[in-house]
């Protein structure tokens, strides 16, 4: 910071780039196809948020390293309730790790549709666990199995291994029954990432593509070069540029941060199937989002992007505080419905 320049003057400036992110958000939504009408934050949105903001100080707090962060994250997550009226089994995915998860529903098809998730933390954090809650809600919102995967993490395995997880489970997937078209590849922050990675490997190779995408608050520039990551520093608790800095070594090593084959901010994204988007107004990863609708949609892509104000980063795990969360997840649900080639019946 400039020694210079007074408080009251960086505080302004900040509120400036704030106003001015929040504006371009606007711009480029009414260009975008939007799943719905999100409307504006409720006053009982806000408390909600305030609460969850709360809690995840006081897990977070003192945790700088990527161990530290997996810990708190983890133990943040065990306090929230476990999924109801639902079935599972333990799977192994050709040597992936994973749940398939289906509702408990009399006579329900198990095998005809089925949503990929990949679960967020850092490459570094995040587990079957921590995601089963938003899993088992996807299930029932979108009478579909889910598969919930359990990839390798950093700092213990570094990039590709987390995409090769992901990638081996979706083929498992239509090796074990299940037709590409009644596939929906999903996750969230680091697990959005993913999920968009296996799939342009999947357009690389020329072979079966998923119905559709699900990217919620994607991680999709691990250069850190959007305006977001400074405009919404104040207003983002969880992830900052020196987040995305500090996990970009571990896991990259010396692979430089915009390749296509890490980032797809920079990635072809000619021939991606329908995809959805949803990222908080003030999260630092807003222009990851919306820098990666535009690319999509200029290489044709059918884009649906949602941008939800006052939502922090991975609100949608959070049903059981926020009201929001299960608007997001009945939006995710019909998304996959209308994308199924094999849609449930009414």
């Amino acid at each position: 910071m400039n020694g210079r320049n007074s408080p009251a003057v960086v505080r302004a400036a900040k509120r400036l780039a704030c106003s001015v992110a929040a504006m371009a958000a606007t711009l480029l939504l009414t260009t975008a196809a939007v799943g719905q009408d999100i409307g504006p934050q409720s006053q009982a949105s806000r408390e909600q948020v305030e609460k969850l903001v709360g809690l995840w100080k006081d897990h977070f707090a003192g945790a700088d390293n990527l161990q530290q962060r997996r810990m708190a994250f983890k133990a943040l997550m065990e306090t929230t309730p476990g999924p109801t009226r639902i079935q599972l089994r333990q799977v192994d995915a050709d040597g992936v790790n994973a749940e398939l998860i289906w509702p408990a529903r009399l006579h329900h098809p198990i095998g005809e549709r089925v949503i990929l998730y990949i679960h967020g933390g850092g490459f570094s954090g995040g587990s079957i666990r921590t995601h089963s809650l938003l899993a088992g809600s996807l299930a029932k919102a979108a009478s579909s199995d889910v598969l919930l995967i359990d990839y390798r993490l950093m700092p213990e395995y570094g990039y590709p291994a987390q995409i090769n997880d992901a990638l081996t489970a979706y083929r498992w997937l239509l090796d074990n029954g299940y037709d590409n078209g009644n596939v929906v590849v999903a996750g969230d922050g680091a697990g959005g990432n993913i999920a968009i990675e296996t799939v342009l490997r999947q357009i690389q190779a020329a072979k079966p593509l998923p119905a559709a995408v699900v990217a919620l608050s994607p991680i999709t520039d691990l250069a850190a070069t959007g305006g977001s990551m400074t405009s919404n520093a104040e207003s983002d608790q969880l992830v900052d540029k020196a987040w995305i800095e500090t996990l970009r070594k571990p896991y990259l090593g010396r692979r430089p941060p915009t390749d296509p084959q890490a980032s797809p901010l920079y990635a072809d994204m000619k021939g991606f199937p329908p995809l959805l988007l949803q990222v908080g107004s003030g999260e630092a990863l807003l222009d990851d989002t919306l820098r990666l609708a535009d690319k999509a949609r200029q290489a044709g892509v059918d884009v649906t992007t949602e941008v939800w104000p006052g939502m922090p980063h991975q609100w949608q795990l959070f049903p059981s505080m926020l009201d929001d969360a299960d608007r997001a997840s009945q939006n995710i649900a019909e998304f996959a419905i209308r994308h199924f080639a094999d849609r449930p019946k009414e």
